[in-house]
């Protein structure tokens, strides 16, 4: 059971989708885990104060703030969360720890390598005084991903040759839907790049336990132009193609090549123009004694190849990650009850707190995620460098396509 004498006071910047997703996180952890620290819910920040409370009331917050530096001066402050865009995430971040609050601070970690390594720098000097803090990678602590982790960890795929990992949605393909903060990358950084590829950047080294060296990418904004939503506040939704445009300032899709220090291949995608695919993420392994392959929109399924196996009975197996000895499950249902996108944020809180109360540096770092940062950081330089990208030659005879001229199929 979770100890009631000792408490965690946690403080929470922002309340919309994230906010949400982390109210949940905060609330429901001790029920079903025994937390050496019992959260209790202080404080819920917003600059609307009435949509606040509203969130505040729904998920059981004590008491509501509209500034953020009122928040981080109260006494029963013991942790801030910080879910806003991430154009706030370092100063809010680099002022708790210097008051002494531990930081929970969401993805990416900031909007510039800059920004990132004044708060890994923080985070650093913090440490030596108890204080620590954390970037939510919640992709992390999918039971499956976590699996995956611990097999490559244990050998099972040998040498790891291949790494594929995608991130695909599809919510922005309607060119009306209105612009949102998401769109704007003096308060996003980046668009699919910073918003879903940090997601696989950070899963793909944390599971191969290898990071990325080098890069060569391309960035794609396909819409250049949104109708324009009120204070930027949707995040998605159909607009009108009648009403005012505003520019759209961040890419679309990113894809990139990347080499790991381990000497492996990784190929990368992000999207927010996959259509048809609602949230897509996914990460394959090719080893030479094996392979593994996830994708969140079957969450609770981990593929495995062992390539050890007779060829006549080889084949990737599929694992439902719903047993008690698999990570995190067996504080939840029984066996083959699967979880859903809430728990990784639940888990979250856990391994947070768990770390806190231990006196140990909880993982994924801000040093983690100023590594991924420099990650994004290269795709973009990489991008705008013209230099770095060969042209395909053309004629005449390929300017209708390669199989200009051909009906029907091949024989």
């Amino acid at each position: 059971m979770t100890d009631t004498s000792r408490e965690l006071g946690v403080g929470q910047v922002g309340y919309a989708f994230m906010g949400a997703a982390h109210s949940q996180a905060w609330r429901t952890a001790p029920s079903f885990f025994p937390l050496p620290l019992t959260p209790r819910l202080r404080a819920l920040c917003g600059r609307d104060v009435g949509a606040a409370q509203a969130v505040a009331d729904r998920f059981g917050w004590e008491s509501v703030e509209s500034d953020w530096r009122a928040l981080i001066a109260r006494d029963d402050i013991d942790l801030v969360d910080i879910c806003t865009p991430g154009n706030t995430h370092a100063e809010i971040a680099v002022a708790a720890l210097r008051a002494g609050k531990h930081v929970l601070c969401e993805k990416p970690l900031a909007n510039t390598v800059e920004e990132a390594e004044l708060m890994a720098d923080a985070a650093a000097e913090a440490a030596t005084q108890g204080v620590y803090a954390m970037v939510g990678f919640t992709y992390r602590r999918t039971p499956a991903l976590s699996f995956a982790r611990r097999l490559v960890a244990d050998g099972r795929l040998g040498t790891i040759r291949h790494v594929r990992a995608q991130y695909l949605q599809d919510w922005l393909t309607d060119p009306d839907v209105p612009l949102s903060w998401r769109l704007d990358k003096s308060l996003a950084g980046s668009g699919a790049l910073g918003d879903i590829g940090a997601h696989v950047v950070d899963a793909a080294q944390y599971v191969t336990g290898s990071a990325i060296t080098s890069v060569s990418g391309v960035l794609r904004t396909f819409v250049d132009s949104r109708p324009v939503a009120g204070d930027h506040s949707t995040l998605g939704g159909s607009g009108s193609a009648d009403a005012e445009r505003g520019p759209v300032t961040v890419d679309d899709a990113a894809a990139f090549t990347a080499s790991f220090a381990n000497g492996a291949l990784g190929v990368f995608e992000a999207t927010r123009f996959a259509t048809g695919r609602k949230n897509a993420m996914r990460l394959e392994i090719s080893g030479s004694d094996g392979a593994l392959a996830f994708d969140f929109e079957e969450m609770n399924l981990l593929q495995v190849y062992d390539a050890t196996e007779p060829a006549e009975t080889a084949g990737f197996r599929r694992i439902v990650v719903t047993e008690p000895t698999h990570p995190y499950t067996g504080a939840w249902w029984p066996p083959g009850h699967g979880l859903g996108y809430e728990h990784g944020f639940t888990h979250q809180v856990v391994d947070l707190v768990d770390a806190i109360a231990a006196g140990e540096q909880p993982r994924p770092s801000f040093a983690d995620g100023l590594s991924v940062q420099r990650v994004l950081a290269a795709v973009e330089t990489s991008a705008e460098d013209d230099s770095r990208r060969h042209t395909v030659p053309q004629d005449a005879r390929t300017a209708e396509g390669p199989h200009a001229g051909q009906e029907g199929d091949p024989t």
